[in-house]
């Protein structure tokens, strides 16, 4: 588990846009094929990654969701979820810090399987489930800050993007953050 305490303070939050807005027009091809893509990521890593993908659990845990997450979620500031943060590795390099937040009232019934996915990706069993619906892909240039220690690597911004997915109506809302050592130029 990883310890995301340091002396420096934490950036200002992220200003989310949503791509078809405009918002950010300086976004490099290379860029835009990764971030517009509204399949599912897992599959796309998977097949750049030559065979060589694997997912590691940075820390899963009871918590409250930042206030803009929450926002996203339509849920009440200061509502417990589970928030599971992992690593995707591809070619054994760290590619993609991933982040969901899966409020309590979402882990009932049929999803109660979200609570024990262990290594398995949550991508993978999103976009199997034929009840899955996405909302908009947003976008973001995060502070290097916002990861954890280990995957901060040069501290540059780094490329992100986040959607509120539904299974049988209930949310979940995963971020998606490309670390330095993702080259966005890999096409599968």
């Amino acid at each position: 588990m990883s310890d995301f305490s340091d002396a420096r303070p934490r950036p200002l939050p992220p200003v989310w846009f949503e791509l078809d807005t405009g918002g950010l027009r300086d976004i490099s091809r290379d860029w835009r094929y990764w971030l517009e893509d509204r399949g599912s990521l897992t599959r796309r890593l998977m097949a750049v990654s030559g065979g060589q993908f694997d997912v590691e659990i940075v820390r899963q845990y009871m918590g409250k969701p930042r206030r803009d997450e929450a926002r996203e979620l339509a849920i009440a500031a200061g509502r417990w979820a589970m928030i599971r943060e992992v690593t995707l590795y591809g070619q054994g390099q760290p590619w993609v810090f991933a982040r969901s937040i899966i409020p309590l009232t979402t882990l009932t019934g049929r999803q109660r399987r979200l609570r024990h996915l262990d290594n398995r990706p949550l991508g993978q069993l999103l976009f199997n489930d034929p009840a899955m619906t996405r909302g908009p892909v947003q976008v973001a240039r995060l502070s290097a800050r916002w990861l954890p220690e280990p995957l901060r690597g040069d501290d540059e911004p780094c490329w992100a993007r986040r959607s509120v997915f539904r299974l049988e109506g209930k949310p979940l809302l995963v971020s998606e953050t490309f670390l330095a050592t993702f080259d966005p130029r890999r096409r599968p």
